[in-house]
């Protein structure tokens, strides 16, 4: 039986400054950094307030085979790689406190049937959304 959701990978161009990023920006914690194989590093991440759910910050490479990891380095590049939904507190005051520390956001704040919404980049090109939920109904979305 499946119990939960324990771990997510997010593709990134530099381990390193992904972690940097991750820990030093967003505030999450270094998990796990080891190298096993061939040079292959299993690097994870995960929030304090959920430890249970690793993040895997992982360059494009095997197991993809090279076309693959190719075009996930491309669409990195690009900036059109989808990350992850952060839930936040206070949108706008995260944004701010982001912005602050230099992070690139694709949108501002803004108000929506959910809840409050930004959209920012990490430093290897994956949009992540900050969300500040709130109660809805399906009519809201009328």
């Amino acid at each position: 039986m499946i119990t939960n959701v324990s771990l997510v990978t997010v593709y990134c161009l530099d381990q390193d400054k992904a972690r940097d990023f991750y820990v030093d920006v967003l505030g999450f914690q270094p998990r796990t950094d080891i190298t096993v194989g061939d040079g292959f590093r299993w690097l994870t991440v995960s929030h304090p307030n959920q430890p249970e759910l690793e993040i895997t910050l992982m360059t494009p490479g095997p197991p993809l085979d090279a076309e693959a990891a190719e075009f996930i380095r491309r669409q990195l590049e690009k900036g059109q790689m989808g990350g992850l939904g952060l839930r936040v507190d206070d949108c706008r005051k995260t944004h701010q406190e982001l912005s602050a520390k230099g992070v690139e956001f694709l949108q501002e704040p803004s108000d929506r049937p959910y809840g409050v919404e930004a959209v920012m980049r990490d430093n290897s090109g994956n949009w992540l959304v900050l969300v500040e939920p709130k109660e809805f109904t399906d009519a809201d979305f009328g």
